[in-house]
């Protein structure tokens, strides 16, 4: 099962992923093979291409200057990053809602999520390809998880998790051996849950 199959999106209809906030995002590699690395005990060893998808996370801010990147790190088919839209807003765009990793690249002057994913997407693919000899080749699953991050104790909750998710890999959803289910993804999805009836009623 794909991680988009296996991942309720938490994307609100109708929200502006370009304003001022911060994101939580998730972005699963193709096939959820494990292409970036492994896990020994409770540390993530990246290997070359993990390597590089870290240093394409890290460049972000030198082609979109109104960012500015939080907590991040790379798991052997996935990788998890908070990223904060500084100086933005503007009219509600029509903003797709995937990017195929490997395709054309996004529009660098369109400041939303979508497009600053797609763009971390596109050049890590290439990168990684042109070290693999594989040209054109899929790295990333088409589209990505977000998850809009409203207050102080939910970034914090979210930072424990991305900082700690190399010890809770043997929980984690996108492991295919994992064993249980991890508390923080109990947490998250109760929390979607309650979004989405405080959506209903100010919709009524």
């Amino acid at each position: 099962m794909s991680c988009e199959s296996k991942r309720k999106s938490l994307r609100l209809n109708g929200y502006n992923y370009s304003q001022t906030g911060a994101y939580f995002s998730t972005i699963c590699a193709q096939a959820r093979k494990s292409l970036f690395g492994k896990v020994l005990g409770d540390d993530m060893h990246v290997n070359e291409y993990g390597k590089i998808i870290r240093g394409c996370w890290q460049e972000l801010p030198s082609h979109y200057p109104s960012i500015q990147l939080d907590y991040f790190t790379v798991m052997p088919n996935h990788v998890h990053g908070i990223i904060f839209l500084v100086g933005a807003g503007s009219p509600r765009p029509e903003i797709p809602t995937s990017q195929a990793g490997g395709g054309t690249p996004p529009l660098q002057q369109v400041t939303n999520l979508s497009a600053i994913i797609g763009f971390f997407k596109f050049h890590s693919t290439k990168r990684i390809n042109e070290i693999r000899h594989t040209p054109g080749a899929k790295v990333w699953q088409r589209g990505f998880y977000d998850h809009v991050i409203r207050d102080d104790e939910s970034l914090n909750r979210i930072r424990n998790y991305i900082f700690t998710n190399p010890s809770r890999w043997h929980l984690d959803r996108e492991n295919p051996t994992a064993r249980n289910q991890d508390d923080f993804d109990i947490w998250l999805d109760s929390y979607k849950t309650s979004l989405h009836k405080r959506n209903r009623l100010s919709e009524a």
